[in-house]
């Protein structure tokens, strides 16, 4: 959960032509080695735990954190499109931009923070995301963490695959005013479909925090369809040269495990490591295993 203000830089903003996306440091760990955080689905860089991030930088990382477009502070698109993300799935392209263009934004933060390269973690949809700057922009990926992420060239029913259907089934039922009240209550009930079954759901706890966010991100579906929408052109995971490391919890109630053998088995050389009890979040009990691996990828990373 996120604790002090201070424990992060003031919000500042890179630019990829007309899309502004927001960026901040955490304080902690700042001559370390740049890792960069790739965002899930429609939600701000603030739903990163600071703990994990802290973790983190405890082993050797200056961390960074963004807004994908459409998402957070970053520039959010016109709305021409329906707000169903699964419709998105199946479209031929997608209506406003394209996932070229959201690898295209890390780079710009890149260049933002002055990282000539940098290590990638990504979670959810950042995974797959991650995956693709792994590909468009390999000189700048120094190591490739991708946690409960689809590959990141699966597309339409190739997608549907690796999900749960009765997890997408709950997430149509959360329908909350859209007021900041409705932002809470959406990101209570979103943070308990996804939470980890080990580990006891503290709901005070969660409250406290998405409150904090100030994040409509998980009830906007535009944005999300637009995200999910942006379609990958390019080559095939296969391709991937980056030292990988492959995460996924083995309790993940939204992105099955398949998923994360399919990464693994695919991009070279890569290592996967199932998490027991884990749902599709880190939880706290995992922060430390989580660093740990992290930083031995980079360890590993040759010279």
């Amino acid at each position: 959960m996120n604790t002090a203000t201070s424990l992060w830089t003031p919000v500042r903003w890179a630019e990829n032509g007309p899309v502004k996306l927001a960026y901040d440091r955490l304080t902690e760990g700042a001559d370390g080695e740049p890792l960069l955080l790739v965002t899930g689905l429609g939600v701000s860089r603030r739903w990163w735990p600071d703990g994990l991030c802290r973790a983190l930088a405890a082993r050797g990382f200056a961390v960074a954190r963004y807004d994908q477009r459409d998402a957070g502070e970053s520039t959010h698109l016109p709305r021409p499109d329906s707000g169903n993300p699964i419709a998105a799935l199946f479209r031929k392209r997608g209506d406003a931009y394209t996932a070229e263009d959201m690898t295209d934004d890390a780079a710009a933060v890149a260049d933002a923070l002055g990282w000539d390269s940098a290590h990638l973690f990504g979670q959810s949809l950042g995974g797959a995301v991650a995956q693709r700057i792994a590909l468009r922009h390999p000189r700048r990926v120094r190591t490739l963490t991708t946690v409960s992420a689809v590959p990141g060239d699966a597309a339409g029913l190739a997608t549907l695959r690796y999900v749960r259907l009765g997890t997408l089934a709950r997430f149509a039922r959360v329908r909350h005013p859209g007021t900041p009240e409705g932002d809470i209550e959406a990101g209570v009930e979103v943070a308990r479909i996804l939470a980890s079954p080990a580990h006891p759901f503290d709901e005070a706890a969660t409250r406290a925090f998405v409150a904090g966010l100030a994040d409509a991100g998980v009830r906007d579906g535009r944005s999300q369809s637009r995200q999910i929408g942006a379609q990958w052109h390019g080559p095939p995971i296969d391709g991937i040269e980056a030292p990988t490391l492959v995460l996924h919890g083995e309790d993940d109630p939204l992105i099955r495990t398949g998923a994360a053998r399919r990464v693994a088995a695919r991009v070279p050389g890569a290592r996967l490591v199932t998490l027991p009890g884990v749902g599709h979040e880190l939880p706290a009990p995992v922060w430390d295993e989580v660093a740990a691996e992290v930083r031995s990828l980079a360890d590993r990373r040759p010279a």
